[in-house]
């Protein structure tokens, strides 16, 4: 664990194996703007231990005892709004990962990210921000359309949905493939401020907490198909 400076990102690692969380643990202690606030060895350890330290960000393995990652980042995206949960995973085709996407996490990244890429997810998921490259995303599609049970929109959903703008919806579109507000406008040739603007207002008609959630809503829609 290490000591932070004040207005640090407060980072907390649940990982039921002692080694990745001390790994993590050493790399992210290297970082002036991210302090390691404590360790969780489960699911359930890491929902009360969210409770007791309100870190920014929770790096949340998917297979764990007790309870599994994907039930804990629901708890802890239900309890708490401040948290950001991003998932650490073994593979980049772990089967679970849509599922933990779809509980409330910000985004995913490998356990073998490199240093500089674990400290720059920490800080994109602290920031608002979905941590989902391109390539991942265009996975995370095709996996999403294999799936029979794939989940329909609720009544509700299609009533927001309808209330977005035909630009609103380009822009869902975009964002669901993984484009940045600075790729998007680019795309749509206006200014990242606009951008901006569009996905605010997104969020706030669909009843999303981030743009994480916006890309899954647009899978629920239909609204992106694999390639």
């Amino acid at each position: 664990m290490t000591g932070g400076t004040s207005g640090s990102i407060r980072v907390l690692i649940a990982d039921d194996q002692v080694m990745v969380r001390e790994g993590f643990s050493v790399l992210l202690g290297a970082m002036p703007d991210i302090e390691v606030v404590g360790e969780a060895v489960n699911g359930r350890d890491a929902v009360e231990r969210v409770r007791e330290l309100a870190p920014d960000v929770v790096l949340m393995d998917i297979r764990m005892p007790e309870m599994n990652g994907i039930e804990a980042t629901r708890e802890i995206v239900a309890a708490d709004g401040a948290a950001k949960v991003l998932v650490l995973t073994t593979f980049d085709l772990d089967e679970y990962v849509y599922q933990a996407l779809r509980a409330g996490a910000s985004g995913f990244l490998l356990k073998d990210a490199s240093a500089r890429q674990l400290a720059d997810g920490v800080r994109v998921v602290a920031a608002g921000e979905a941590l989902l490259a391109p390539s991942v995303t265009k996975r995370l599609i095709t996996e999403f359309s294999k799936l029979a049970d794939a989940p329909r929109l609720s009544s509700t959903a299609q009533a927001a949905y309808g209330d977005l703008t035909e630009r609103e919806t380009e822009v869902l579109v975009l964002i669901a493939q993984g484009l940045s507000n600075a790729e998007i406008a680019g795309r749509l040739v206006v200014a990242e401020s606009t951008i901006k603007t569009h996905v605010s207002r997104i969020l706030v008609k669909l009843g999303l907490r981030d743009r994480t959630q916006a890309a899954v809503f647009a899978y629920e829609a239909r609204l992106v198909t694999p390639r």
